[in-house]
């Protein structure tokens, strides 16, 4: 597939999946074992099954989560995203209750496709600023 095919399935990845909350868009746009290398260990199941269980906790978390696609670049079978996504957090996430806050954060992902799916995941989210703005994890005095 070239890249601009890749470009259009990495954004139906965000769209559908990820704004949406629709999980079946994981059957078709993720190979069954996709590695996802920043998954945190033990925390999310293997391939397309842990996307799903990632995409369906956030949307408990944040039901009105959106990302957005700040900046996009393909080279042959890669395509790189820089996001910033928000939400407010209503239910539990990564073990913290729900703050009611709202928090937004940036984040920077590489998706590598071999026949038109997802086959290896790397990302990278400011968590930390996430985490700060939710208000379970203090902020810095000045």
């Amino acid at each position: 597939m070239s890249g601009p095919d890749n470009l259009v399935r990495a954004r139906r990845v965000m769209d559908e999946l990820f704004n949406a909350g629709s999980l079946s868009a994981a059957d078709e746009l993720f190979a069954a074992d996709v590695v996802d290398h920043g998954a945190p260990a033990g925390l999310q199941s293997r391939g397309r099954d842990g996307v799903k269980e990632l995409v369906a906790n956030l949307h408990v978390a944040f039901p009105d989560i959106r990302y957005l696609i700040e900046d996009e670049w393909a080279i042959d079978d890669l395509v790189i995203h820089r996001t910033r996504g928000r939400g407010t957090m209503r239910g539990e996430y990564l073990g913290f209750a729900p703050t009611g806050r709202g928090a937004e954060w940036a984040g920077i992902h590489i998706l590598r496709f071999a026949d038109g799916r997802i086959t290896d995941h790397w990302g990278v989210a400011d968590r930390l600023s996430m985490m700060q703005q939710l208000g379970v994890v203090p902020t810095p005095q000045a």
